[in-house]
């Protein structure tokens, strides 16, 4: 099963930046499809970003324009590139590592985002 660890979670005033780091392990990285979701308190977990193979992206609306999210194959690392940040960003941040077929895949532990405002 693959391993996925995030970092680079912290506390930013409003209108700051930050970058989400996540490195998987195993071999078969680049094939898989990467992909940044959150979780606010009391709130179900959502997409904010993906990243697939050929590095076709798409992103949640909220955070068009503001996001990116990209992978190095070599690394076996994908990042999420956060700039604007506002207070309603806060929230857990986890990264998930699924083959194109599979709708479910493996999930890191999570890192913490806190906007203040």
């Amino acid at each position: 099963q693959v391993q996925l660890v995030e970092s680079g979670g912290g506390l930013v005033q409003a209108g700051g930046s930050l970058r989400l780091s996540c490195v998987a392990s195993g071999s078969t990285f680049s094939i898989k499809v990467m992909g940044w979701y959150r979780q606010a308190p009391g709130k179900q977990r959502e997409l904010v970003a993906t990243v697939g193979s050929g590095g076709s992206t798409n992103y949640a609306d909220s955070v068009k324009g503001r996001f990116t999210i990209s992978r190095d194959n070599a690394k076996n690392t994908v990042y999420l590139q956060m700039n604007s940040l506002k207070p309603e960003d806060t929230a857990v941040y986890y990264c998930n590592s699924r083959l194109p077929t599979s709708p479910k895949g493996s999930w890191g532990q999570g890192t913490q985002v806190t906007v203040s405002s």
